[in-house]
C-alpha cells in the first residue's frame, strides 16, 4: 500500500508539497522511469531538456525514500573510488583514474546550476569539513589533500591542523580536517520536489501513490501499476534500497541499511555561534561516521551510526543523543524535536550498479550512503544512455559486482557482520 512521508525535520519545513496523480489508464512515453527519488527525478529532467517524453512512477511520494530523509550533504565522497578507478581500467585505460576523480565534483555543478535555472528553493549553502577522528587517520586524509592539489579542486581545499579545526567547530574531538568550499549542504527533500516541479514543467509526467507490480519486457517495454500502465521505448528503475522488482536478477546485489538522524530544537545564536560559527557541513573519518549541519533555522542536524541489519531502529534520539553530546558537551539535555531513518542502498564493494535487465530496460542503484551528488551523475549517465551514448554507462555496467547468493535476511547479516569486523580493526588502529 501506497505511504504518506515519515515526520521529520524535512517535511516540517517542506517548501512545497507535492501532489501528482495516481497511474490511471494507459500512457504512451519515450522513457518511464520507476521511482521519485533523486536518480528518477535528475535523470527525468536530463530527458526532459532533451525533448523525450518521459513518465515517473512512484510507489509513495515524490521524494518519499532515502532522497528526503538524508544528511543533505553534497560531498566529493563517492563510495568506493579506489576499486571503481581499478576495475574501469578495463574499460577506459589509463583514463579510469581521472575520469573517477573528476566524478567525484561533477555532481555539485549540476546540483548548483540546476537550482539556479529552476529558482530551487532548498537552502543551499557551500562549505564542508572532513575531521580526522583518530590520529591514525591523520596520515590519509592529508593525502587526500596533497592529491586535491594536482586538480582543480584543490583551489577550493584547505588543510586544517587540530587548533585550526576547533577555530571554525566548537569541539574537541579532531585532529585535523580538510575544509572543502566546493562541498555544499542543503534541504534535500526541497531539492527533489524541486526537480521533480522542473521536469513536470518540462512536460513529464508524474504519478505518486502508484505502486508498480511488473515490468513487461519486450521490444516495447511498459511499467505495469495496480491501476494503469505506461508503454515506453526505455524502461529505467530507480527505487535503490525500497523497490523489490526484477528480483531474479537484482537479488543480492544491494542491501539496505538504516541510517537514523536527529534534529535538535532550535538553537540560540550564542549555541550556533559556539558549535558552528562558519556554518559548515561535517563527517568524520570512521568507517562508520558520524555528520551533522546546522539547519537553516539553525537547529543541529545530527546523524551518525547505521543499522546494518535491515531492521529499523526503535529508539533514534537514545542511540544518537550519546554521540552528539560526546561531539557538543555544551549541548547537553538539548531537546531533539525530530528522530527518524532511511534505508540507504548498500552495495559490497560500493561501486554504483548501472546495468541493463533486457536490451531496453536499465537499473542505476547503490549509492551506499553517498547519494545525492552521485545520483545527479548517475542521472546525466542514464540520460546520455538513453540518448546512445554509452561510454560512461558501459564502463559502470562492465564492473563486476558481488552477488550474495542468499535472502535478503541472510545476506543483510552477513553484511552486518562485515561492517562488525571493520569498525574492531579501526578500533584497534
Amino acid at each position: 500500500m501506497p505511504q504518506e512521508r515519515c515526520a521529520s525535520y524535512y517535511t516540517a519545513s517542506v517548501a512545497e508539497e507535492s501532489d501528482y496523480p495516481r497511474l490511471e489508464g494507459e500512457h504512451r512515453v519515450d522513457v518511464a522511469i520507476v521511482g521519485g527519488g533523486f536518480t528518477g527525478v535528475a535523470t527525468a529532467v536530463e530527458l526532459a531538456e532533451r525533448g523525450y517524453r518521459v513518465a515517473i512512477v512512484e510507489a509513495n511520494k515524490i521524494g518519499w525514500g532515502a532522497s528526503g530523509r538524508n544528511g543533505g550533504q553534497v560531498t566529493g565522497s563517492l563510495s568506493g573510488q579506489d576499486a571503481m578507478a581499478k576495475q574501469m581500467r578495463r574499460t577506459l585505460g589509463e583514463d579510469a583514474k581521472e575520469f573517477v576523480w573528476n566524478l567525484r565534483w561533477r555532481g555539485h555543478r549540476i546540483i548548483r546550476e540546476r537550482v539556479a535555472k529552476y529558482g530551487i528553493a532548498c537552502d543551499l549553502k557551500q562549505g564542508h569539513l572532513q575531521a580526522a577522528y583518530k590520529p591514525s587517520h591523520v596520515k590519509a586524509l592529508r593525502q587526500d589533500y596533497e592529491e586535491s592539489q594536482h586538480h582543480a579542486i584543490g583551489e577550493h581545499v584547505q588543510w586544517l591542523d587540530a587548533e585550526a579545526v576547533r577555530g571554525v567547530i566548537g569541539t574537541t574531538l579532531y585532529h585535523g580536517a580538510i575544509r572543502n568550499d566546493y562541498n555544499m549542504h542543503l534541504h534535500p527533500l526541497n531539492l527533489c520536489l524541486g526537480v521533480a516541479r522542473a521536469a513536470a514543467t518540462l512536460g513529464a509526467l508524474i504519478f505518486e501513490h502508484s505502486p508498480v507490480v511488473d515490468i513487461q519486457h519486450g521490444e516495447q517495454p511498459a511499467v505495469i501499476g495496480e491501476h494503469g500502465r505506461v508503454r515506453a521505448d526505455s524502461v529505467i528503475l530507480a527505487g535503490n534500497a525500497y523497490h523489490r522488482l526484477e528480483r531474479k536478477q537484482l537479488k543480492g546485489k544491494l542491501f539496505p541499511a538504516a541510517l537514523g538522524i536527529v534534529t535538535t530544537a532550535p538553537l540560540t545564536p550564542e549555541q550556533a555561534q559556539a558549535i558552528n560559527p562558519e556554518d559548515l557541513a561535517v563527517y568524520d573519518t570512521r568507517f562508520v561516521l558520524d555528520y551533522y549541519r546546522l539547519t537553516a533555522d539553525k537547529r543541529l542536524l545530527f546523524g551518525g551510526g547505521a543499522n546494518y541489519s535491515g531492521r529499523n531502529s526503535e529508539d533514534i534520539a537514545g542511540e544518537l543523543r550519546p554521540r552528539l553530546e560526546g561531539t557538543f558537551p555544551q549541548l547537553k539535555n538539548i531537546a531533539i524535536d525530530f528522530q527518524w531513518q532511511g534505508m540507504a542502498g548498500i552495495v559490497i564493494n560500493r561501486i554504483p550498479q548501472l546495468g541493463k535487465l533486457s536490451n531496453n530496460v536499465y537499473y542505476a542503484q547503490g549509492y551506499s550512503g553517498h547519494g545525492i551528488a552521485t545520483s545527479h551523475i548517475v542521472g546525466e549517465i542514464m540520460a546520455n544512455a538513453v540518448s546512445g551514448t554509452l561510454e560512461e554507462f558501459d564502463a559502470f555496467a562492465g564492473v563486476r559486482h558481488i552477488r550474495i547468493p542468499l535472502d535478503d535476511r541472510l545476506g543483510n547479516a552477513l553484511l552486518a557482520a562485515g561492517m562488525w569486523y571493520y569498525q574492531l580493526l579501526e578500533k584497534l588502529k
